[in-house]
């Protein structure tokens, strides 16, 4: 299966990175195809979980997901990111309490709601720094036995997708535009217009710092 993403034009990387030019690329981007190998949906239908493999070892899921231990199991995640920990209408109240019986799974929650007013970009460093430790501790090791990590909030479609929207920016060197593309052609996401904004302004951030390759 082929992790490829298309290059932006010189138009979409020197213009200056908005919250509406991402919300187009959102919406012409291309949609997720769920006949592609190696995204397991049938270990999906079976455990009743919608969850999908968006980067090598990066899974964006549902609570569904995050809570069936089962499937985390038959799926080798080794570390779960909860976008939306908290007992509130909107959040998925695991913890590091819920995964005590689980001393394999490394775990990390942020208490937030899914509103164009939260802040989530207090977390991009933290969450890409914790998606990537798992990354990095795969080293080199076969395909069977590589770290998996699991991002999710209530339904893996907004504050997770922009968790790890923003780890493929940090971590991975690409656009805003290039981590749209890329992860949608695996997953539906929605994150919302408050959320691509601080995107967008990470990527502007990005840019100033001469973090991209172009």
């Amino acid at each position: 299966m082929s992790w490829r993403y298309a290059s932006p034009s010189r138009l979409e990387t020197s213009e200056q990175t908005t919250g509406r030019q991402l919300q187009r690329v959102l919406h012409y981007s291309m949609a997720p195809s769920r006949a592609l190998p190696g995204l397991r949906r049938a270990e999906c239908a079976i455990h009743d979980v919608d969850c999908d493999e968006v980067y090598p070892g990066i899974y964006i899921g549902d609570a569904a997901a995050a809570k069936n231990k089962t499937y985390l199991r038959l799926m080798g995640i080794t570390h779960v990111l909860n976008a939306a920990e908290g007992c509130r209408y909107g959040q998925v109240d695991t913890g590091h309490s819920y995964y005590r019986d689980m001393p394999s799974i490394r775990y990390m929650g942020f208490p937030m709601v899914d509103a164009p007013t939260t802040d989530i970009s207090r977390y991009f460093y933290v969450a890409s720094k914790f998606i990537d430790s798992a990354i990095s501790s795969g080293g080199d090791q076969d395909l069977l036995s590589m770290a998996r990590s699991l991002v999710h909030c209530l339904v893996g479609m907004s504050r997770s997708a922009t968790c790890v929207l923003a780890y493929l920016m940090i971590c991975r060197k690409m656009s805003a535009v290039d981590a749209i593309r890329t992860v949608r052609m695996r997953r539906d996401i929605r994150p919302n217009d408050g959320f691509l904004q601080q995107l967008a302004d990470l990527d502007m951030e990005l840019k100033r710092k001469n973090l991209y390759p172009y």
